[in-house]
């Protein structure tokens, strides 16, 4: 069994959110199985969804009834509470009340801002379930699978490649576009259909939202409501272009990730290309993998961290700074050489030299730490303690 590294409140009613197949239902299953009496609302259940749907005030007469025969219980978990918004006005008024405790799970934060503005007005803690982590992972799948098939927990599941294939080209074609249309924020389907493999296929490199509208026939407009929608739904991050002056950092596109990389591979189409060493592909995806673990460790350690990249305008670039409060500002240049180039250490030394408060890292995949030019280099796995996570 996977230990997953979220520790959510156990004295505050909380959202957990996180895309579908991050193991939502599952943690919360194991969390309240031994020893606790908690009511189990799943919308994930047509039946139930359509009930609550037709009468969201059935939900209060289903909790008054299960008060009545449980007097000592304290949680109520909704499962798939984006289904059915205007449960939360039920829930805000029974929080409120203070007879329960509710774990809410959902997949779009877009659907549960109409249905319950500023998410029941900290009301409730808001947590986030990511794909697994190298961490939770503890070996269980080896650095080029992670990278080939992403980290979606089912994929454990599946230890044959054309299964985890399957897997990946049903969740891309199936669900993406189920939760899209569940969503209600994209009306036409067609040119979303095309810029859902751009998006995988520029996946981890700088938005150019004018050539994208013009390979998938829409505007640019339309193509940055398209990047938001994936944001939204936690199927995808961005990184901010960073800047000291907060003004001059919104002039520049961002760069935009999918947050797994499996998913990424199933919507590009090349789920069957082995990701190979010393390569181009193979280099990419693991900056993409250890960014993507960074942000999710700092997420459940609860960091208020920000992070964004630096790009010169001599195409220099630093992958990953981290605005860490009370910390030095993190510069982290990741390359999947297994032997530290000194020239790449320099270049990092030179660029961040121009950034305040600045602590340069190179991560990689040579398990010999360093230390050149000023630059602290690490194995990728080393180096994600090193930031304090």
């Amino acid at each position: 069994m996977i230990s997953r590294a979220l520790a959510p409140s156990h004295a505050s009613s909380f959202f957990l959110l996180g895309q579908r197949g991050t193991g939502k239902s599952t943690f919360l299953r194991e969390r309240f199985a031994a020893g606790s009496e908690c009511l189990w609302v799943d919308l994930l259940d047509v039946d139930t969804e359509t009930r609550l749907m037709r009468r969201p005030t059935a939900l209060a007469d289903q909790l008054e009834a299960f008060r009545r025969d449980h007097p000592t219980a304290r949680w109520v978990v909704i499962d798939g509470i984006q289904k059915v918004p205007s449960l939360l006005d039920v829930v805000h008024r029974e929080i409120e009340r203070g007879h329960f405790l509710f774990a809410l799970t959902g997949s779009s934060a877009r659907r549960l801002r109409r249905g319950g503005p500023n998410l029941l007005a900290g009301r409730a803690f808001t947590y986030h379930l990511f794909p697994l982590t190298h961490r939770e992972l503890a070996g269980a799948m080896p650095l080029e699978d992670m990278m080939r098939f992403g980290t979606l927990p089912r994929l454990l599941q599946l230890p044959v490649t054309s299964d985890r294939q399957e897997f990946l080209r049903a969740y891309a074609n199936t669900y993406l576009r189920e939760e899209i249309i569940a969503d209600q924020a994209v009306r036409k389907l067609p040119p979303f259909r095309a810029f859902l493999e751009v998006a995988a296929q520029t996946s981890g490199r700088i938005v150019n939202y004018s050539a994208i509208a013009r390979d998938v026939g829409s505007d640019p407009v339309t193509v940055k409501s398209y990047f938001e929608v994936l944001v939204d739904t936690l199927i995808g991050f961005t990184l901010e272009p960073w800047h000291e002056s907060v003004r001059r950092r919104q002039r520049t596109a961002p760069k935009f990730y999918l947050a797994d990389l499996g998913v990424r591979a199933a919507l590009a189409r090349r789920l069957e290309l082995p990701v190979v060493p010393r390569t181009y592909e193979f280099g990419e995806a693991f900056e993409h993998l250890v960014i993507a673990d960074v942000i999710r460790l700092a997420s459940y350690g609860r960091r208020d961290w920000t992070f964004s990249y630096l790009r010169t305008k001599d195409d220099a670039e630093i992958d990953l700074i981290i605005d860490r409060p009370g910390m030095a500002r993190a510069c982290v240049e990741i390359k999947s050489s297994e032997v530290v180039d000194p020239i790449d250490a320099s270049r990092l030394a030179r660029l961040s030299a121009d950034i305040s408060n600045a602590e340069p890292f190179l991560f990689s995949l040579d398990r010999t730490p360093q230390r050149i030019a000023g630059v602290t280099c690490l194995h990728w796995t080393d180096g994600l303690t090193a930031l304090g996570l």
